[in-house]
């Protein structure tokens, strides 16, 4: 019984673990330099030069950049020789689009309520 109690306790921390942290997600998502770099990596990937090509900083401040959307699961590397590319990170996008959605659900049927309930108003 207590390895079956330890094995669930296990397969549940590690379910928590495969979840990005959502507040590192919103806080790299914060910076417009770090949206600007998800938002040019959605048109396919990209080099870390190529990538760092139209921002006014130096490619130390593009990794650093780059570390923290990794950490949060918005962006993959991949190095490839002397090579590093770039691509969305599925994880950090996904947890973002699960968070809206769940949010979006009660504020629509309240809406929705509100709507039927301006309908049966009476007209003046």
């Amino acid at each position: 019984m207590a390895d079956a109690v330890r094995e669930t306790q296990r397969h549940d921390r590690q379910l928590v673990s495969d979840q990005p942290d959502l507040d590192r997600v919103f806080h790299a998502l914060g910076d417009p330099t770090r949206r600007a770099m998800v938002e040019r990596l959605t048109n396919g990937p990209l080099t870390v030069s190529q990538l760092a090509a139209p921002l006014d900083m130096t490619l130390t401040a593009v990794a650093q950049h780059l570390q923290l959307l990794e950490e949060a699961g918005l962006v993959r590397t991949e190095k490839v020789g002397r090579v590093r590319t770039c691509s969305i990170g599925q994880v950090g996008i996904a947890a973002v689009a699960q968070w809206v959605a769940d949010r979006r659900s009660p504020l629509e049927r309240r809406l929705d309520r509100l709507g039927e309930l301006l309908e049966d108003l009476p007209a003046e």
